[in-house]
């Protein structure tokens, strides 16, 4: 089966604050552009971006965007936590054969952001 996203935006309230948190959570290197009305973070894997433009607003009761981690949920909620993110939702085995596991988290914009581990 082929991924079901093919683009995230995260909205951003203080758009060098949420790259800077970002970057350091997941171990990227994304770089800010700034389009004039719009200002806008890739990620590396080109399917989405941090954002800041109208219309754009952090929520903790929006869509949740799942993350594959780069490491294990444990060392990336350590770095969430350091860097001013928030767990909302621990650790959990996802019940299906071979899933993984899952947690949810707040980032410093106030948005609910889910992470994945694959086993």
């Amino acid at each position: 089966m082929e991924k079901l996203i093919s683009w995230v935006e995260i909205p951003a309230a203080d758009f060098q604050r949420a790259v800077k948190f970002y970057n350091k959570v997941l171990k990227l290197d994304m770089k800010g552009e700034d389009y004039g009305t719009e200002k806008m973070a890739c990620f590396p894997s080109g399917e989405g971006a941090i954002v800041m433009a109208e219309g754009y607003a952090p929520s903790k009761n929006g869509v949740i965007v799942s993350l594959l981690v780069p490491d294990s949920i444990d060392l990336t909620v350590a770095r969430i936590e350091e860097n001013g993110g928030k767990l909302t939702h621990p650790k959990t085995k996802i019940e299906a054969e071979g899933m993984g596991y899952f947690a949810v988290f707040l980032d410093i914009e106030g948005n609910r952001i889910g992470l994945h581990e694959k086993l």
